[in-house]
C-alpha cells in the first residue's frame, strides 16, 4: 500500500477509476505519512477526520460513475487560502484562531472537483519570505538532505506545500506566488510549480500580500499533474475584479505537442553575479535538450531585468502596508488590550506581526508617505512598465524564455543569511514574471554536486500557460529527474 504514495495525480486518478484502490485507502496512506513526518513541519493544521469523510463521499461517487475531475485525490491547501469553518492563519499569530465563514474560490473549485483536503500547509508569515522561516508556527524542513545531513530550507513562502508534495505528505498542493513563492520552493524541493498569468486564478478568499502581484498556482510531482490542477483552479470569478474573463483551455492537451519549430529565448541579463556554476551548466544543458528536440535557441535581451528586484521591494511592501492595515485586533484575530484605541492597535500589531512582516510594513509605509511617494513608489511603477515592455518585445522574437529558477540550490537553515537584503536575492530570477503579470513554471531538471534538486524556469506570454506545459514536458522527459520519493 505504501507504493500508492509514489503515484502521480494522473496515475492515482487512473487507479481510482480502475478500482485498484479506494480514495479512503489512498487518503489513509497520506495521513499515515503526515503522522510519520511531522518533524518536517509541513502542516499548520491537519484535518484527518474531514479528509476521510470526503474520501468516503468520493468513493460513493466513484462507485456510481459520478466521479469529477479530481475525485478522491488527497491534496494540501496553503494556509493563505480561506477555508470555510477551518482555521486560516496565513502563518501569523495575528490571525489567531480565525475560522473564515467563506471558502476561497480556488480551494472551492478544487473541493467541487472532488479533491480531498488533508489540511493547511505551513508558510512564511503573510507569504513574506524566501525560506519558510518567518512562520509563527516554526520553520519547515526540506525532505532532501545534503551529504552533511544538515536541515535545509524548502524555499518560501510556499515551503510547506513544496515539502508536503516532495516528501509524500500530499499528492499535490496549492501555493501562491508574489515574487517567486511557488517557483523558488519548487526548485529547492524538486517538484513542479507554476505561477499562472495574473488573473488566470481568482484571488478571492486568498489572504492578500500584494494585490497586483499575488497569484495562486499548483505544486505537483510532474508537469501533467500541474496541468490537471491548474485546469480546475483557474477560471473567471465575478467576485474578483482582476479575474480574467477568459475560457480556460485544456492544458493537458498541450503536453505532447513537442517543441519542433518553437523559438526559445535565452536572456543574457539572467546570468547574474553569484550564480553557481552548476546552475549555469544546467541552463546550457536545458537549452541543448530543447535544441535536440527541434527548437531554435535565440539570445534575447531584457535590459531592465537588473531593476526588477528593487522595483519589487518597493511595490510589494507598499501594497502589503495597505493590505495589512486591516489587522487591528478589533474585528477578528489576535487582540492585545490597551488603555486607548491607539494603544490597542499598537500592542496588537507589535505582538501579532513577526519581524519580517513589520519590516515590510515599515518599508511600504515609508515609500507611500508624502515626500517619498514620487521618488520611490511612482518611479517603481514606471520601471515596472518598462520591465513589462521588455517581455512584450522579447515575445515578438521568441515563443518562450528559458532561465534558471534560482541562482543556487537550497541552503542549510543554520546557514541562512542574517541580512534580509541578501535573503531577498533568492527571488532575483523570479520577480520579473510577477511584475509583468506573465506565467512562469519551474521544472526539476538536475542535481547539485551535493545531491540537491535544481530547477529550470520557463516564462511565457500572458495567458499562454499551454506553451509552458508543452515545453516543460520536453524538459521533464529529457531530464529524467528522480523525485525524493523515487530515491
Amino acid at each position: 500500500m505504501n507504493d500508492l504514495i509514489r503515484l502521480t495525480m494522473a496515475e492515482a486518478k487512473d487507479g481510482l477509476h480502475r478500482k485498484m484502490f479506494s480514495s479512503v485507502e489512498l487518503t489513509e496512506v497520506y495521513l499515515a505519512s503526515m503522522e510519520r513526518n511531522r518533524s518536517i513541519n509541513a502542516y499548520i493544521l491537519e484535518t484527518p477526520e474531514l479528509a476521510l469523510e470526503r474520501a468516503k463521499e468520493s468513493d460513493q461517487r466513484l462507485a456510481k460513475g459520478q466521479a469529477r475531475s479530481l475525485e478522491g485525490l488527497p491534496i494540501a491547501i496553503k494556509d493563505l487560502f480561506c477555508t470555510s469553518g477551518i482555521q486560516t492563519t496565513a502563518g501569523s499569530h495575528i490571525l489567531g484562531e480565525f475560522k473564515p465563514p467563506y471558502e476561497s474560490t480556488v480551494s472551492g473549485n478544487l473541493k467541487n472537483a472532488g479533491a480531498v483536503s488533508l489540511g493547511k500547509t505551513n508558510m512564511d508569515e503573510f507569504a513574506m519570505g524566501s525560506a519558510n522561516i518567518t512562520s509563527y508556527y516554526g520553520n519547515v524542513i526540506n525532505p532532501w538532505k545534503r551529504a552533511d545531513g544538515k536541515d535545509l530550507t524548502p524555499g518560501g513562502s510556499s515551503g510547506g506545500s513544496a515539502a508536503a508534495v516532495a516528501g509524500g505528505l500530499a499528492i499535490a498542493a496549492t501555493g501562491t506566488d508574489t515574487g517567486g513563492s511557488i517557483r523558488q520552493p519548487a526548485a529547492f524541493s524538486g517538484v513542479v510549480g507554476i505561477k499562472p498569468t495574473y488573473g488566470r486564478c481568482s484571488r478571492w478568499g486568498i489572504v492578500a500580500f500584494a494585490s497586483s502581484l499575488d497569484q495562486a498556482g499548483p505544486m505537483t510531482r510532474d508537469v501533467r499533474d500541474a496541468a490537471l490542477m491548474l485546469e480546475v483552479m483557474a477560471g473567471h470569478d465575478p467576485k474578483d475584479s482582476t479575474s480574467a474573463s477568459l475560457e480556460v483551455p485544456s492544458f493537458e492537451k498541450a503536453l505532447n505537442q513537442g517543441v519542433k519549430g518553437l523559438r526559445v529565448g535565452i536572456p543574457k541579463e539572467y546570468r547574474v553575479d553569484g550564480m553557481a556554476e552548476e546552475i549555469q551548466n544546467l541552463w546550457e544543458k536545458g537549452a541543448q535538450w530543447l535544441k535536440e528536440a527541434g527548437a531554435e535557441i535565440v539570445e534575447v535581451s531584457l535590459p531592465h531585468t537588473k531593476y526588477s528586484l528593487p522595483t519589487y521591494y518597493v511595490l510589494a511592501p507598499a501594497e502589503a502596508s495597505s493590505n495589512l492595515a486591516r489587522y487591528d485586533g478589533v474585528r477578528y484575530g489576535h487582540r492585545v488590550s490597551g488603555k486607548t484605541l491607539d494603544e490597542l492597535y499598537e500592542n496588537t500589531r507589535s505582538e501579532g506581526f513577526g519581524a519580517e512582516v513589520q519590516r515590510r510594513i515599515l518599508i511600504g509605509t515609508y515609500v507611500l508617505s508624502a515626500g517619498f511617494y514620487d521618488a520611490y513608489y511612482l518611479k517603481a511603477q514606471k520601471v515596472r512598465q518598462l520591465i513589462t515592455q521588455d517581455f512584450e518585445l522579447a515575445f515578438q522574437k521568441v515563443d518562450v524564455i528559458l532561465t534558471p529558477t534560482t541562482p543556487a540550490a537550497a541552503f542549510a537553515l543554520d546557514e541562512k543569511p542574517t541580512d534580509p537584503v541578501v535573503m531577498y536575492l533568492n527571488d532575483v530570477l523570479t520577480v520579473s514574471a510577477n511584475l509583468a503579470g506573465i506565467p512562469g513554471i519551474s521544472i526539476p531538471a538536475g542535481l547539485s554536486k551535493q545531491g540537491l534538486p535544481l530547477g529550470l524556469q520557463l516564462i511565457g506570454p500572458a495567458f499562454d500557460e499551454n506553451i509552458l506545459f508543452r515545453v516543460g514536458r520536453v524538459i521533464e522527459e529529457a531530464a529524467a529527474f528522480k523525485s525524493f520519493l523515487e530515491r
